[in-house]
């Protein structure tokens, strides 16, 4: 990377650990909370609904066979591929490779738990959750939920994506942002801006810092790692 390349972009990486003089917590140990795990009622009625179409279909078929009437084609066709073709077929390995993936698939499906887009956050009076409380009571749509957990305790989380707009809020008021995004992850957060004025490492510290605070304020259970990056405009020579 040459002079100008350097002085055009700025960056850092961090993960959360003691920040002398920013007045952040980040040392707090994180806290063990269950993901939110997703109901599935859609995906469940959908399987549901198939896998009844088809037992119902091979029952009919199958009463229809024994009080004499023929067979449906579909089912000939089947039967008679089935006895035809040996076990080494191709048709019928790569059959059976299918239908066990997709068995587990649906087995690896059922046991994860979901929701992904929804951050677990620290409950009251586990280390910094001051900001957690806030962000409960004044969450912008749906980027907010809460719900019961085991013992009555309320589980509360927050959309990603919500969370996102919060640290980009909280970007713009850094002096020399002229535009940012910020991506939350389930483990990084990642900050890119574009600055019109200032140093590009001054910008890129302040920011820096202000990101952490907003984390930090958002009350997670488990912080993640930031990554910053400044960059100047090409048509901006300042």
């Amino acid at each position: 990377m040459n002079a100008d390349q350097k002085m055009r972009q700025s960056t850092s990486a961090s993960a959360y650990g003691g920040r002398a003089g920013t007045g952040a917590r980040d040392g707090d140990p994180p806290v063990r909370m269950r993901r939110f795990w997703s109901v599935r009622r859609v995906p469940a009625g959908i399987v549901a609904l198939v896998i009844a179409a088809v037992s119902g279909l091979l029952l009919y078929d199958m009463a229809a066979v024994r009080s004499g009437r023929p067979a449906m084609r579909w089912r000939e066709w089947l039967a008679d591929e089935l006895a035809s073709r040996p076990l080494d077929d191709a048709w019928i390995m790569g059959g059976a490779a299918a239908l066990a993936a997709l068995g587990v698939l649906m087995v690896v499906l059922a046991l994860a738990p979901g929701l992904r887009g929804l951050l677990p956050m620290r409950p009251p009076g586990t280390g910094t959750g001051t900001g957690a409380e806030a962000e409960v009571g004044a969450g912008p749509g749906k980027g907010v939920e809460a719900g019961a957990g085991t013992g009555g305790a309320v589980r509360a989380g927050i959309d990603r994506t919500s969370a996102g707009l919060v640290l980009r809020d909280r970007a713009m008021e850094v002096p020399g942002v002229r535009s940012a995004r910020v991506d939350v992850g389930r483990r990084r957060v990642r900050a890119r801006a574009l600055a019109h004025f200032r140093d590009l490492d001054e910008v890129r510290a302040d920011l820096d810092a202000a990101l952490h605070e907003g984390i930090r304020q958002l009350g997670l259970a488990r912080r993640p790692a930031l990554s910053v990056r400044v960059r100047r405009s090409a048509k901006s020579k300042g």
